[in-house]
């Protein structure tokens, strides 16, 4: 029996003409959805990676991004936060459109920027909205223009079940989580690799282990986060650091090395990603 996310994401896609995912600049393979492309594949929709927060990486290696996600779908990166790129978003959605007007729907995980695109695309100016029939009330078709229909669709995403992948992708607010201290390690884990500059400069902390525990213990004394007994509130500090990195205040970031990727290379980049 299918999913309530994989109905939504059947009826999104096959109401749209085009479809753009969002994937985080900073994880850009981590935070591709291959149950969301695979649908669109079926649908024979056409895709484009719109890769975001590319204020927080630097462009070379943006540019490595794009060349290696172009190999399978056409891929711009922009920053929604800074209107960054957008002009270029408007120019691929037209390129790429089977027909105008065109019905775009923006999917992804939560927190790459899904809602920042889709206020883009809508402006200032939109024409008005209308009901999708079939849809709920929260989902409306939105005249952005009149070449480009957006499907604002602000719940269709999946959502990981493995606690690495709640840390790496960002999927869920910290006060969601029941247990935030196991994800808050494995992002430790990940930035004492990438960056243990960016946790000395963000924590105001010195970084002298290699053990994320104790790093998350010195966080919580250099906030002064204590529970009612005395003891650190290790699970408030969790949140902290979790919140850090949703919003972009903790920074690090993964480039196509680190997969053993190149812009060059025809490797295979699909199995790979989610």
């Amino acid at each position: 029996m299918a999913s309530k996310f994989d109905r939504i994401v059947w009826q999104v896609i096959s109401e749209a003409d085009l479809v753009i995912e969002v994937l985080d600049a900073r994880i850009p393979l981590e935070s591709r959805c291959r149950r969301i492309e695979q649908v669109v594949e079926r649908k024979g929709k056409p895709l484009i990676l719109v890769i975001n927060k590319s204020d927080l990486v630097p462009r070379q290696v943006m540019e490595e991004w794009r060349k290696i996600f172009s190999r399978e779908h056409p891929t711009i990166y922009i920053s929604a936060r800074d209107r960054l790129g957008t002009r270029r978003l408007w120019q691929v959605i037209k390129r790429n459109a089977p027909k105008l007007p065109v019905k775009v729907a923006v999917v992804g995980y939560p927190n790459v920027g899904k809602s920042s695109i889709i206020n883009i695309l809508k402006g200032r100016h939109s024409l008005g909205t209308s009901p999708i029939p079939g849809f709920t009330k929260h989902k409306q078709l939105v005249k952005a223009s009149r070449m480009i229909h957006v499907i604002d669709t602000p719940g269709v995403f999946p959502s990981p079940k493995k606690e690495p992948e709640i840390a790496v992708i960002s999927a869920l607010r910290p006060e969601s989580l029941d247990d935030p201290v196991i994800p808050a390690l494995k992002l430790l884990e990940i930035a004492l690799r990438k960056s243990t500059l960016s946790i000395e400069e963000t924590y105001k902390i010195e970084v002298d282990t290699d053990d994320p525990y104790t790093i998350l213990t010195k966080i919580a004394e250099r906030r002064g986060l204590l529970l009612k007994d005395g003891k650190l509130n290790i699970d408030e500090a969790a949140r902290i650091l979790i919140r850090d990195w949703q919003s972009g205040r903790l920074v690090f970031y993964f480039t196509p090395s680190d997969y053993g990727l190149s812009p060059g290379a025809k490797k295979e980049i699909s199995e790979k990603s989610n």
